[in-house]
């Protein structure tokens, strides 16, 4: 009790003599740092009086600085002392002024802890929970937005789990359970957070009238709760055990579980005595030190009234003529030093000024070289894959139609590499940007399967495709992104399995209430499996499992792919293998069910007429003669007329001198280039479809192709139906008299 007395006396002098010295002067970081500790030190001690009294020194001295982070912090530690105390209203009120300075920091991580420490106010006083679980909520954001690290987050998960429970809604608990289940199993150390977690499983299964598995937890963490010596989790455990074992109709463990609890509460309801002995007199010496504050001020100001009435003036005069000096010392000092400082900082700006335009100088080239690059690869190859599938469409060419076959395949299988390599370069970049478009998702995997077909031939192996009937056909979303996604997955599993089967799964995992719907998809094959130890590695970049008996080409990039498209739909992948007997790829993406009206039927060729084209005349404008061969000869076979253009100068006059249904429009081009023609033409004709024909990635280049006027983009090389999609939609009213 004498040391504590002193203690605080020894805060009282410190006050006092804070208060006599000048208003200018500097407190350290480090001073700030040690007070700020030295406050919660004493909360935690159960010293009151102390923690509230170095707290609000804390504060006094921080708002001097203008320091808000420890003015913040200080405003946190009165809160959580008066909380302690049973002083809800003081307790709030605190709260309430560091959320005022947090956010003045700016820093979303701060913020969110004192959102998480209102949450608890409300939440540990039995207070409106609802409240409790708007300021947890507010934290999780933050603490997501600021990339808290994973601890943080599970106490965000927890807090929201355990005022779900308490609001007896166990469904809503059981997302956040989940997701701290999954951090916890990371880092099993933290005991309290796993008995925390224990509690709250056994509680929902108890709720969700599974009690056998209620009574499973609940006995793991009640263990676990004896051998920390921790009463208050421990008689949480055993007075849910108790209700547990009721409802299960086992009278004799409940009764067990009820005494348990009682012993338990006797000895904490010691400590408790104790404590409550510590606050009430702390509550008195709070006062106390309220008073010896208010009498050390007047003593304060009584003092140097007194002094300055008889200091000598001779001492005043020597001290004002050595600050004079002292400060026309410093004032010489600080102009040769701030003419240093001024050459060194404009030596210094330049330096950063170079840095700064050398990097986006980098920038710009790389971004000019790959979009290069994509185009140059793009070009060829839709030649290539043009005129393969071109040729495999020759019945005069049936004897070479596997040759033909693997050649459009070993395309394929190039474009598919150059894609990824690019893919992998725009995730790195930041580079990428979901759409919301319409789509089917019933076409977009009958075009995935069937770009399968070579391959699950040459491998003899079965794809099979199951869609759950509460799965809508009409989506809203990224397709591109999707496709590409199923791409990768089933691409692996066809290409590590040899006679097997794949299974495509695809249902409802959640209907949401905004009418959004959690679809699950999985991917099942037969294969090789991976084993346990390679199952984290396969989704870093260059990366693949290594199997003697198998020569399995590839660059190791589709599922790091995968992980960064998921990435950008809040989502994950997840893995079950066993080596040897296949593996499972699933993942969840929310998308909203499309109108049925908007979205545009797949073009089939077979429920066409042949002569249904043969009105429609089409203007194909493209440098490079290949790939206007290949575009002629497709649109040729389906009957339609067309005319070539070798540049955009071409393609401005023929517009203006002939009458065509539709333009296909290559954007680069030497002379006048796509953008620019098409420019040109809306000047004089504002009807006509143009559609984009590029090799270059479309979100470099979307903004300034739809700028000037064009209606729609096809990326080359193209799926022909899509294709033949595309030209339909936009086809001009002057062709439907066909």
């Amino acid at each position: 009790m004498y040391q504590k007395q002193r203690l605080f006396l020894t805060i009282v002098i410190a006050l006092t003599s804070f208060f006599s010295v000048s208003q200018n002067q500097e407190i350290s970081k480090d001073s700030l740092e040690t007070l700020q500790r030295q406050s919660f030190d004493f909360l935690y001690a159960n010293d009151f009086t102390n923690a509230i009294a170095s707290s609000k020194y804390l504060i006094h001295i921080a708002k001097k600085q203008n320091d808000n982070y420890y003015t913040s912090y200080g405003y946190s530690g009165l809160g959580s002392t008066y909380l302690t105390l049973r002083d809800t209203v003081n307790s709030l009120e605190n709260y309430m002024q560091a959320l005022e300075f947090a956010k003045k920091t700016e820093q979303d991580t701060f913020i969110a802890e004192v959102y998480s420490n209102i949450g608890h106010m409300f939440m540990d006083t039995g207070g409106d929970l609802n409240m409790a679980i708007e300021n947890f909520e507010k934290s999780l954001e933050l603490n997501i937005r600021g990339l808290r690290e994973e601890k943080e987050l599970l106490k965000n998960y927890i807090n929201l789990a355990w005022t779900k429970i308490e609001l007896n809604d166990p469904d809503e608990a059981f997302e956040y359970l989940t997701k701290a289940e999954k951090i916890v199993e990371k880092d099993s150390t933290d005991i309290l957070n796993t008995i925390n977690l224990n509690t709250l499983w056994g509680r929902y299964h108890y709720q969700k009238g599974d009690y056998s598995k209620a009574i499973e937890e609940l006995l793991k963490q009640a263990q676990i709760s004896e051998n920390a010596s921790l009463l208050d989790e421990a008689i949480i455990a055993q007075r849910y055990l108790s209700k547990a074992f009721e409802a299960d109709d086992n009278m004799v463990a409940a009764i067990a579980s009820l005494k348990k609890e009682k012993d338990f509460n006797v000895a904490l309801q010691k400590i408790a005595n104790e404590q409550k002995v510590r606050e009430i007199s702390a509550k008195f010496e709070i006062e106390k030190y309220q008073n010896n504050i208010e009498t050390a001020k007047e003593k304060e100001i009584y003092t140097d009234d007194l002094d300055f009435k008889v200091r000598n003036e001779t001492t005043v005069y020597i001290i004002i003529s050595s600050v004079l000096l002292a400060g026309l010392l410093i004032i010489v000092l600080l102009f040769r030093n701030r003419k240093n400082y001024l050459k060194s900082l404009n030596t210094k700006n330049k330096e950063l000024q170079f840095a700064k335009d050398e990097a986006e100088r980098l920038s710009k080239s790389k971004t000019q070289f790959f979009s290069t690059i994509s185009h140059e690869l793009r070009t060829p190859l839709y030649g290539v894959i043009g005129l393969s599938s071109i040729l495999l469409e020759d019945e005069k060419l049936g004897e070479h139609k596997d040759d033909l076959k693997s050649l459009k395949f070993s395309a394929d299988y190039l474009l598919a590499l150059i894609n990824d390599v690019l893919m992998l370069n725009k995730a790195d970049a930041n580079g990428i940007k979901l759409e919301k478009t319409n789509f089917s998702l019933n076409v977009l995997l009958k075009n995935i399967t069937s770009s399968f077909a070579y391959r699950l031939e040459q491998n003899k192996n079965v794809l099979h495709l199951n869609i759950d009937g509460n799965v809508p056909d009409k989506l809203i979303g990224d397709s591109v992104r999707l496709s590409q996604i199923l791409m990768n997955i089933v691409g692996n599993a066809v290409k590590f399995n040899e006679s097997g089967t794949i299974d495509i799964k695809i249902g409802v995992k959640q209907i949401k209430k905004d009418g959004t719907y959690s679809i699950i998809f999985s991917i099942i094959d037969d294969g090789i499996g991976i084993p346990k130890e390679k199952q984290e590695t396969i989704f870093e970049e260059f990366t693949q499992v290594e199997n003697k008996n198998y020569n399995y080409q590839g660059t190791g990039l589709g599922l790091p792919i995968v992980k960064k498209l998921l990435a950008l739909h809040n989502s994950d992948i997840h893995l079950e293998s066993e080596e040897g007997k296949g593996s499972k790829f699933t993942f969840t993406i929310d998308y909203k069910p499309a109108n049925l009206n908007e979205v545009e039927a797949e073009f089939e060729e077979e429920n066409v007429p042949l002569n249904t084209f043969e009105n429609v005349r089409i203007l194909i404008v493209d440098d490079n003669k290949i790939n206007q061969k290949v575009t002629q000869k497709i649109l040729e076979s389906r009957h339609f007329k067309c005319t070539l253009a070798d540049d955009g100068a071409q393609a401005i006059d023929k517009v203006k001198n002939n009458h065509f249904n539709l333009v296909l429009m290559d954007v680069h081009m030497p002379n006048v280039d796509g953008v620019e023609a098409t420019t040109a033409i809306r000047v004089f004709n504002k009807q006509i479809p143009i559609i984009a024909l590029t090799a270059v990635e479309v979100d470099e280049m979307r903004k300034k192709i739809m700028d000037s006027g064009m209606n729609d983009i096809i990326l080359k090389p193209y799926d022909v139906s899509q294709f033949l999609t595309t030209i339909l939609k936009h086809l001009s009213t002057s062709a439907q008299d066909i």
